[in-house]
Protein backbone atom coordinates (compact mmCIF):
# COMPACT_ATOMS: atom_id res chain seq x y z
CA UNK A 1 0.00 0.00 0.00
CA UNK A 2 2.74 2.11 0.96
CA UNK A 3 4.56 2.18 -3.25
CA UNK A 4 0.55 3.30 -4.45
CA UNK A 5 1.55 7.15 -3.82
CA UNK A 6 4.49 6.70 -5.59
CA UNK A 7 3.09 5.01 -8.46
CA UNK A 8 0.43 7.82 -8.68
CA UNK A 9 3.19 10.35 -8.92
CA UNK A 10 5.18 8.38 -11.56
CA UNK A 11 1.59 8.43 -13.11
CA UNK A 12 1.17 12.19 -13.11
CA UNK A 13 4.99 12.50 -14.39
CA UNK A 14 4.50 10.49 -17.46
CA UNK A 15 1.07 12.07 -18.16
CA UNK A 16 2.89 15.83 -17.66
CA UNK A 17 5.44 14.52 -20.61
CA UNK A 18 5.07 16.35 -24.45
CA UNK A 19 3.30 13.40 -26.14
CA UNK A 20 6.21 14.02 -29.29
CA UNK A 21 8.80 12.83 -26.71
CA UNK A 22 6.48 9.80 -25.20
CA UNK A 23 5.89 8.56 -29.46
CA UNK A 24 9.80 9.11 -30.01
CA UNK A 25 10.31 6.72 -26.69
CA UNK A 26 8.46 4.25 -27.90
CA UNK A 27 9.32 4.48 -31.68
CA UNK A 28 13.21 4.02 -30.31
CA UNK A 29 12.09 1.07 -28.10
CA UNK A 30 9.73 -0.84 -30.45
CA UNK A 31 12.33 -0.29 -33.22
CA UNK A 32 14.95 -1.68 -30.82
CA UNK A 33 12.70 -5.13 -30.08
CA UNK A 34 12.25 -5.74 -33.98
CA UNK A 35 15.63 -5.05 -34.63
CA UNK A 36 16.83 -7.84 -32.27
CA UNK A 37 16.33 -10.94 -34.36
CA UNK A 38 19.01 -9.31 -36.96
CA UNK A 39 21.40 -9.77 -34.72
CA UNK A 40 24.06 -12.27 -35.55
CA UNK A 41 24.06 -14.20 -38.94
CA UNK A 42 21.44 -16.65 -40.50
CA UNK A 43 21.84 -20.24 -40.54
CA UNK A 44 24.08 -20.33 -43.47
CA UNK A 45 26.51 -17.88 -41.78
CA UNK A 46 25.47 -14.98 -44.17
CA UNK A 47 24.26 -11.63 -43.15
CA UNK A 48 20.54 -11.23 -43.36
CA UNK A 49 19.05 -9.16 -46.35
CA UNK A 50 18.89 -5.81 -46.21
CA UNK A 51 15.07 -5.80 -47.32
CA UNK A 52 14.20 -7.18 -43.82
CA UNK A 53 15.95 -4.01 -42.59
CA UNK A 54 14.22 -1.42 -44.93
CA UNK A 55 10.32 -3.19 -43.40
CA UNK A 56 11.15 -3.12 -40.14
CA UNK A 57 12.33 0.31 -40.16
CA UNK A 58 9.46 1.25 -42.29
CA UNK A 59 7.05 -0.51 -40.28
CA UNK A 60 7.95 0.94 -36.94
CA UNK A 61 8.83 4.69 -37.92
CA UNK A 62 4.83 5.72 -38.11
CA UNK A 63 4.59 5.42 -34.56
CA UNK A 64 5.93 8.71 -34.12
CA UNK A 65 2.96 10.46 -35.47
CA UNK A 66 0.58 7.82 -34.80
CA UNK A 67 -1.79 10.13 -32.52
CA UNK A 68 -2.32 12.95 -35.33
CA UNK A 69 -2.66 10.40 -37.96
CA UNK A 70 -3.38 7.34 -36.71
CA UNK A 71 -4.67 5.31 -39.42
CA UNK A 72 -2.43 6.71 -41.86
CA UNK A 73 0.11 5.50 -39.39
CA UNK A 74 -1.53 2.11 -39.15
CA UNK A 75 -1.87 1.93 -43.35
CA UNK A 76 1.52 2.42 -43.46
CA UNK A 77 2.49 0.39 -40.85
CA UNK A 78 0.50 -2.87 -42.72
CA UNK A 79 1.52 -2.24 -45.65
CA UNK A 80 5.26 -2.57 -45.05
CA UNK A 81 4.62 -5.95 -43.15
CA UNK A 82 3.16 -7.25 -45.86
CA UNK A 83 6.16 -7.31 -47.79
CA UNK A 84 8.14 -8.36 -45.35
CA UNK A 85 7.87 -12.03 -47.09
CA UNK A 86 9.54 -10.71 -50.39
CA UNK A 87 12.85 -11.82 -49.06
CA UNK A 88 13.72 -14.97 -48.26
CA UNK A 89 16.78 -14.40 -45.83
CA UNK A 90 15.11 -12.85 -43.33
CA UNK A 91 14.55 -13.40 -39.45
CA UNK A 92 10.89 -14.55 -38.43
CA UNK A 93 8.84 -12.10 -36.14
CA UNK A 94 6.38 -13.71 -34.16
CA UNK A 95 5.05 -10.59 -32.98
CA UNK A 96 5.03 -7.07 -34.90
CA UNK A 97 4.99 -4.60 -31.63
CA UNK A 98 4.04 -1.72 -33.92
CA UNK A 99 0.80 -2.76 -36.04
CA UNK A 100 -0.28 -3.71 -32.55
CA UNK A 101 0.77 0.06 -31.11
CA UNK A 102 -0.94 1.22 -34.20
CA UNK A 103 -3.90 -1.06 -34.06
CA UNK A 104 -4.46 0.30 -30.02
CA UNK A 105 -3.76 4.31 -31.08
CA UNK A 106 -6.59 3.81 -34.25
CA UNK A 107 -8.95 2.40 -31.04
CA UNK A 108 -7.98 5.20 -28.71
CA UNK A 109 -8.39 8.41 -31.24
CA UNK A 110 -10.07 7.43 -33.93
CA UNK A 111 -14.15 8.28 -34.79
CA UNK A 112 -16.30 5.09 -34.83
CA UNK A 113 -16.87 4.13 -38.43
CA UNK A 114 -12.85 4.76 -39.38
CA UNK A 115 -11.92 2.59 -36.86
CA UNK A 116 -14.29 -0.51 -37.40
CA UNK A 117 -13.25 -0.26 -40.56
CA UNK A 118 -9.26 -0.42 -39.89
CA UNK A 119 -10.35 -3.25 -37.40
CA UNK A 120 -12.10 -5.28 -40.53
CA UNK A 121 -9.43 -4.68 -43.18
CA UNK A 122 -6.56 -5.83 -40.43
CA UNK A 123 -8.78 -9.16 -39.85
CA UNK A 124 -9.58 -9.62 -42.94
CA UNK A 125 -6.49 -9.15 -44.88
CA UNK A 126 -4.66 -11.31 -42.19
CA UNK A 127 -7.05 -14.04 -42.75
CA UNK A 128 -6.74 -14.00 -46.51
CA UNK A 129 -3.21 -12.95 -47.44
CA UNK A 130 -1.24 -14.94 -44.10
CA UNK A 131 -0.57 -18.29 -45.50
CA UNK A 132 -0.28 -20.08 -42.09
CA UNK A 133 -3.05 -20.54 -40.17
CA UNK A 134 -1.48 -20.40 -36.78
CA UNK A 135 -0.07 -16.74 -37.46
CA UNK A 136 -3.70 -15.51 -38.99
CA UNK A 137 -4.97 -16.60 -35.27
CA UNK A 138 -2.17 -14.85 -33.65
CA UNK A 139 -2.74 -11.68 -35.88
CA UNK A 140 -6.54 -11.52 -35.32
CA UNK A 141 -6.15 -12.34 -31.77
CA UNK A 142 -3.71 -9.61 -31.19
CA UNK A 143 -5.43 -7.15 -33.16
CA UNK A 144 -8.58 -7.70 -31.26
CA UNK A 145 -6.74 -7.25 -27.93
CA UNK A 146 -5.17 -3.81 -29.17
CA UNK A 147 -8.63 -3.04 -30.28
CA UNK A 148 -10.46 -3.77 -27.01
CA UNK A 149 -7.01 -2.36 -25.13
CA UNK A 150 -7.52 0.81 -26.58
CA UNK A 151 -11.29 1.24 -26.33
CA UNK A 152 -10.74 1.01 -22.69
CA UNK A 153 -8.55 3.69 -23.13
CA UNK A 154 -10.45 5.90 -24.70
CA UNK A 155 -13.99 4.94 -22.43
CA UNK A 156 -11.51 5.71 -19.29
CA UNK A 157 -9.76 8.92 -20.98
CA UNK A 158 -13.67 10.47 -21.55
CA UNK A 159 -14.50 9.41 -18.09
CA UNK A 160 -12.10 10.67 -16.53
CA UNK A 161 -12.61 14.02 -18.50
CA UNK A 162 -16.19 14.06 -17.60
CA UNK A 163 -15.59 13.75 -13.95
CA UNK A 164 -12.97 16.87 -14.75
CA UNK A 165 -15.55 18.75 -16.10
CA UNK A 166 -18.02 18.55 -13.72
CA UNK A 167 -15.53 18.77 -10.49
CA UNK A 168 -15.03 22.41 -12.28
CA UNK A 169 -18.34 23.12 -12.49
CA UNK A 170 -18.99 22.34 -8.75
CA UNK A 171 -16.41 24.40 -7.81
CA UNK A 172 -17.71 27.15 -10.15
CA UNK A 173 -21.14 26.59 -8.75
CA UNK A 174 -19.58 26.71 -5.29
CA UNK A 175 -18.05 30.06 -5.71
CA UNK A 176 -21.23 31.49 -7.26
CA UNK A 177 -23.16 30.64 -4.40
CA UNK A 178 -20.52 31.66 -1.98
CA UNK A 179 -20.03 34.77 -3.88
CA UNK A 180 -23.75 34.87 -3.80
CA UNK A 181 -24.44 34.32 -0.21
CA UNK A 182 -21.89 37.23 0.35
CA UNK A 183 -23.34 39.83 -1.56
CA UNK A 184 -26.73 38.53 0.49
CA UNK A 185 -25.36 39.00 3.48
CA UNK A 186 -23.27 42.38 2.49
CA UNK A 187 -27.03 43.32 1.74
CA UNK A 188 -28.23 42.79 5.13
CA UNK A 189 -25.54 44.45 7.19
CA UNK A 190 -26.20 47.16 4.86
CA UNK A 191 -29.91 47.51 5.89
CA UNK A 192 -29.20 46.57 9.54
CA UNK A 193 -26.42 49.31 9.31
CA UNK A 194 -29.01 51.95 7.77
CA UNK A 195 -31.55 51.00 10.71
CA UNK A 196 -29.35 51.28 13.52
CA UNK A 197 -27.92 54.68 12.05
CA UNK A 198 -31.01 56.46 10.25
CA UNK A 199 -32.84 55.40 14.33
CA UNK A 200 -30.05 56.81 16.18
CA UNK A 201 -29.71 59.89 14.52
CA UNK A 202 -33.43 60.78 13.86
CA UNK A 203 -33.51 60.30 18.09
CA UNK A 204 -30.48 63.05 18.33
CA UNK A 205 -31.77 65.15 15.76
CA UNK A 206 -34.99 65.32 17.45
CA UNK A 207 -33.81 65.74 20.92
CA UNK A 208 -30.88 68.23 20.27
CA UNK A 209 -33.51 70.75 18.85
CA UNK A 210 -35.64 70.63 21.48
CA UNK A 211 -32.56 70.61 24.09
CA UNK A 212 -32.25 74.63 23.40
CA UNK A 213 -35.68 75.24 23.51
CA UNK A 214 -36.12 74.30 27.14
CA UNK A 215 -32.23 74.61 28.44
CA UNK A 216 -33.49 78.01 30.39
CA UNK A 217 -37.29 77.22 31.21
CA UNK A 218 -36.88 73.78 32.24
CA UNK A 219 -33.72 72.91 32.50
CA UNK A 220 -34.58 69.20 33.88
CA UNK A 221 -36.06 68.53 30.28
CA UNK A 222 -33.08 70.08 28.70
CA UNK A 223 -31.05 67.79 30.98
CA UNK A 224 -33.00 64.35 29.87
CA UNK A 225 -33.23 65.55 26.36
CA UNK A 226 -29.09 65.24 26.13
CA UNK A 227 -29.47 62.28 28.35
CA UNK A 228 -31.50 60.87 25.35
CA UNK A 229 -28.86 61.93 23.35
CA UNK A 230 -25.74 60.83 24.53
CA UNK A 231 -28.06 56.98 25.37
CA UNK A 232 -28.85 56.95 21.70
CA UNK A 233 -25.32 56.96 20.49
CA UNK A 234 -23.91 54.63 22.86
CA UNK A 235 -26.75 52.23 21.74
CA UNK A 236 -25.69 52.92 18.15
CA UNK A 237 -22.26 52.69 18.81
CA UNK A 238 -23.00 49.34 21.28
CA UNK A 239 -24.90 47.44 17.94
CA UNK A 240 -22.63 49.00 14.97
CA UNK A 241 -19.44 47.46 17.09
CA UNK A 242 -21.56 44.30 17.11
CA UNK A 243 -22.10 44.20 13.78
CA UNK A 244 -18.66 44.78 12.81
CA UNK A 245 -17.46 42.24 14.96
CA UNK A 246 -19.57 39.73 13.19
CA UNK A 247 -17.26 40.38 9.92
CA UNK A 248 -13.85 39.66 11.34
CA UNK A 249 -12.24 36.44 10.86
CA UNK A 250 -11.85 35.20 13.51
CA UNK A 251 -14.70 32.96 15.14
CA UNK A 252 -15.25 34.08 18.86
CA UNK A 253 -18.25 34.90 21.17
CA UNK A 254 -20.95 37.32 19.34
CA UNK A 255 -23.90 38.94 21.66
CA UNK A 256 -27.44 38.04 19.82
CA UNK A 257 -29.79 39.64 17.70
CA UNK A 258 -32.49 41.81 18.53
CA UNK A 259 -35.90 40.19 19.08
CA UNK A 260 -39.68 40.69 19.62
CA UNK A 261 -38.72 41.03 23.41
CA UNK A 262 -36.14 44.11 22.56
CA UNK A 263 -39.72 46.27 20.93
CA UNK A 264 -40.49 47.71 24.41
CA UNK A 265 -36.95 48.62 24.98
CA UNK A 266 -36.91 50.07 21.29
CA UNK A 267 -40.02 52.06 22.03
CA UNK A 268 -39.04 53.85 25.26
CA UNK A 269 -35.76 55.40 23.38
CA UNK A 270 -38.61 57.28 21.40
CA UNK A 271 -38.80 61.16 22.17
CA UNK A 272 -43.20 60.34 22.42
CA UNK A 273 -45.36 58.26 23.93
CA UNK A 274 -45.43 54.34 22.69
CA UNK A 275 -47.99 51.91 23.15
CA UNK A 276 -47.67 48.17 22.67
CA UNK A 277 -50.57 45.78 22.40
CA UNK A 278 -50.17 41.81 21.75
CA UNK A 279 -53.45 40.18 20.85
CA UNK A 280 -53.40 36.34 20.60
CA UNK A 281 -50.66 33.62 22.35
CA UNK A 282 -47.43 33.94 21.41
CA UNK A 283 -45.13 31.61 19.76
CA UNK A 284 -41.20 30.99 18.96
CA UNK A 285 -40.13 32.57 15.72
CA UNK A 286 -37.35 31.78 13.60
CA UNK A 287 -34.16 34.16 14.25
CA UNK A 288 -34.69 36.08 10.93
CA UNK A 289 -38.28 36.58 11.92
CA UNK A 290 -36.93 37.64 14.73
CA UNK A 291 -34.62 40.35 13.66
CA UNK A 292 -36.81 41.16 10.95
CA UNK A 293 -39.97 41.94 13.52
CA UNK A 294 -37.36 44.42 15.38
CA UNK A 295 -36.04 46.46 12.56
CA UNK A 296 -39.23 46.74 10.65
CA UNK A 297 -40.28 48.18 14.07
CA UNK A 298 -37.28 49.92 14.37
CA UNK A 299 -37.67 51.73 10.70
CA UNK A 300 -41.49 52.49 11.59
CA UNK A 301 -40.30 54.59 14.21
CA UNK A 302 -37.53 56.04 12.48
CA UNK A 303 -40.01 57.50 9.90
CA UNK A 304 -42.37 58.22 12.64
CA UNK A 305 -39.47 60.75 14.50
CA UNK A 306 -38.34 61.84 11.30
CA UNK A 307 -41.24 62.59 9.23
CA UNK A 308 -44.64 62.95 10.83
CA UNK A 309 -44.63 65.51 13.72
CA UNK A 310 -46.32 62.65 15.52
CA UNK A 311 -47.15 63.22 19.20
CA UNK A 312 -48.25 59.54 19.77
CA UNK A 313 -48.10 56.12 18.18
CA UNK A 314 -49.32 52.82 18.50
CA UNK A 315 -47.30 49.16 17.90
CA UNK A 316 -50.24 46.18 17.54
CA UNK A 317 -48.67 42.39 17.64
CA UNK A 318 -51.44 40.18 16.21
CA UNK A 319 -50.52 36.64 17.06
CA UNK A 320 -52.83 34.37 14.30
CA UNK A 321 -52.32 30.61 13.72
CA UNK A 322 -50.13 30.68 10.65
CA UNK A 323 -48.74 34.27 10.72
CA UNK A 324 -47.66 37.53 12.76
CA UNK A 325 -49.22 40.78 12.20
CA UNK A 326 -47.44 44.11 12.55
CA UNK A 327 -49.72 47.31 13.04
CA UNK A 328 -47.80 50.43 13.27
CA UNK A 329 -49.77 53.63 13.61
CA UNK A 330 -49.01 57.28 14.31
CA UNK A 331 -51.48 60.44 14.74
CA UNK A 332 -49.27 62.98 12.55
CA UNK A 333 -49.63 64.96 9.26
CA UNK A 334 -50.87 61.61 7.31
CA UNK A 335 -51.02 62.04 3.88
CA UNK A 336 -49.37 65.23 3.57
CA UNK A 337 -46.24 63.74 4.74
CA UNK A 338 -43.33 63.04 2.04
CA UNK A 339 -39.85 61.24 2.25
CA UNK A 340 -37.16 63.08 1.02
CA UNK A 341 -35.60 62.38 -2.16
CA UNK A 342 -34.04 58.84 -2.30
CA UNK A 343 -35.10 57.25 1.10
CA UNK A 344 -35.03 53.88 0.96
CA UNK A 345 -36.94 53.42 4.58
CA UNK A 346 -40.18 51.85 3.45
CA UNK A 347 -38.76 50.05 0.85
CA UNK A 348 -36.17 47.97 3.75
CA UNK A 349 -39.44 47.25 5.33
CA UNK A 350 -40.90 45.33 1.73
CA UNK A 351 -37.85 44.00 1.53
CA UNK A 352 -37.40 42.67 4.95
CA UNK A 353 -40.84 41.22 4.92
CA UNK A 354 -40.61 39.38 1.50
CA UNK A 355 -37.13 38.30 2.69
CA UNK A 356 -39.03 36.34 5.70
CA UNK A 357 -41.57 35.07 2.84
CA UNK A 358 -44.22 38.22 3.72
CA UNK A 359 -46.10 41.26 2.76
CA UNK A 360 -45.78 45.23 3.53
CA UNK A 361 -48.23 47.82 2.87
CA UNK A 362 -48.01 51.22 4.14
CA UNK A 363 -50.13 54.11 3.57
CA UNK A 364 -52.50 57.05 5.29
CA UNK A 365 -54.55 56.03 7.74
CA UNK A 366 -58.58 55.45 6.66
CA UNK A 367 -59.61 56.27 10.49
CA UNK A 368 -57.90 59.34 10.96
CA UNK A 369 -54.84 61.55 10.61
CA UNK A 370 -52.13 59.75 10.58
CA UNK A 371 -50.19 57.39 9.24
CA UNK A 372 -50.40 53.10 9.62
CA UNK A 373 -47.64 50.27 7.96
CA UNK A 374 -48.93 46.78 8.04
CA UNK A 375 -46.59 43.61 7.89
CA UNK A 376 -47.53 40.34 7.75
CA UNK A 377 -44.78 37.00 8.09
CA UNK A 378 -45.99 33.95 7.74
CA UNK A 379 -44.53 31.58 10.71
CA UNK A 380 -44.98 28.48 8.48
CA UNK A 381 -42.35 27.93 6.28
CA UNK A 382 -42.32 29.23 2.68
CA UNK A 383 -40.78 27.32 0.07
CA UNK A 384 -40.25 30.12 -2.41
CA UNK A 385 -40.27 33.31 -0.65
CA UNK A 386 -41.56 36.53 -3.14
CA UNK A 387 -37.92 38.04 -3.46
CA UNK A 388 -38.32 41.86 -4.08
CA UNK A 389 -37.75 42.70 -8.28
CA UNK A 390 -36.64 46.41 -7.28
CA UNK A 391 -38.08 49.55 -5.88
CA UNK A 392 -41.71 48.30 -5.88
CA UNK A 393 -44.46 50.73 -4.56
CA UNK A 394 -44.99 49.84 -0.83
CA UNK A 395 -48.99 51.24 -0.85
CA UNK A 396 -49.78 47.86 -1.52
CA UNK A 397 -48.83 43.99 -0.73
CA UNK A 398 -45.91 43.49 -1.98
CA UNK A 399 -46.70 41.79 -5.81
CA UNK A 400 -49.67 44.39 -6.33
CA UNK A 401 -50.26 46.51 -9.01
CA UNK A 402 -52.50 48.87 -7.35
CA UNK A 403 -51.40 52.79 -6.81
CA UNK A 404 -48.69 54.04 -5.51
CA UNK A 405 -49.73 55.62 -2.09
CA UNK A 406 -46.12 56.68 -1.24
CA UNK A 407 -46.44 59.28 -4.14
CA UNK A 408 -48.95 61.59 -1.73
CA UNK A 409 -47.65 60.07 1.48
CA UNK A 410 -43.84 58.79 2.39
Amino acid sequence: MSDLPQIARLKERFRALPPLQVDLALTAFVLLIQLWPFVGDNRDGKPWHWWGYVVVITAVLPLVWRRRAPVTSMAVSMLALSLYDLAETVPAQPIWYGSLISMYTVAAYTPRWPRLAVLAITIGGGLLLVGSSETAVRGTVGAVAAYAIGRATATSRAYAAALEERAVRLERERVLEAERAAELERARIARDMHDILAHAVSLMVVQAEAGPVVVRSDPGRAEAAFDAIAAAGRDAMVQLRRMLGALKEEEGPRAPQPTVADLSTLASQLPLPVSIETRGTERALPSDVEVAVYRITQESFTNIVKHSGASRAELLLRWEPDALLLDITDDGEGSGRRLPSGGHGLIGIRERAAACGGTASAGPRADGPGFHVSVRLPLTPVEEPVAPAGPAPLGSSVGSTSPDPLKESR
